[in-house]
């Protein structure tokens, strides 16, 4: 009995090892591809953007539920743009600009982060400028994303992690079909403290 189920773990693995190799082969974020809905046109991140990046990441307001270092100026602020396109480059990542037409102001951005190729689970995030919060502007890009995943990337399931204390967040998330799948105690550890996450997750076969 365990021979059998050792050799039918083996068998699950190679299929599964296939399976994340012919997704690595075939996809690719190049060319980089505009999302668009009837309000919104999401694009690459530039640096002509470094204003408003530098501006969403340096609020203390923005960042209280992020455990990431705020900006310090606009030098940090260029750096992390060409490190979200570098990432897009070597297919780790990818992160789009929010813009609402016709302007192409930068208002946010939103993306695919922590890709798990081999389980065809990705993790999706988004920051908003002040300015641009409370229209429905993060949830319509969310649902963007969200086609994306499934779509074009062939993910099986997506996930959010955000601060228990981010009701606006979990509005958006749950709005968009996603279902809370766990609150994790004091399980990030940033600047000294401890802090809990709570993971949001939703399945293709949800919608």
């Amino acid at each position: 009995m365990i021979f059998v189920d050792l050799l039918i773990y083996k068998v699950t693995k190679k299929v599964s090892i296939l399976k994340f190799c012919s997704t690595m082969n075939t996809f690719s974020f190049l060319p980089f591809k505009n999302l668009e809905s009837e309000r919104l046109l999401l694009r690459q991140m530039t640096s002509e953007d470094v204003n408003e990046v530098f501006e969403i990441r340096s609020n203390p307001e923005l960042m209280k539920y992020i455990p990431r270092p705020i900006l310090e100026n606009k030098e940090e602020a260029l750096e992390l743009i060409n490190t979200i396109n570098n990432r897009i480059n070597s297919n780790e990542g990818i992160n789009w600009a929010i813009t609402l037409k016709p302007d192409n102001k930068l208002l946010g951005y939103i993306g695919h982060y922590r890709i798990k190729w081999e389980d065809f689970r990705s993790e999706i995030g988004y920051m908003l400028l002040p300015e641009a919060q409370g229209k429905g502007i993060v949830s319509e890009a969310v649902n963007l994303i969200i086609k994306y995943g499934f779509e074009d990337m062939k993910m099986h399931s997506l996930e959010a992690v955000i601060d228990p204390e981010n009701n606006a967040s979990a509005r958006v998330l749950e709005k968009n079909g996603f279902v809370k799948e766990g609150h994790f105690r004091e399980n990030e550890f940033f600047n000294g403290k401890f802090y809990d996450s709570v993971i949001y997750s939703l399945l293709k076969s949800d919608l």
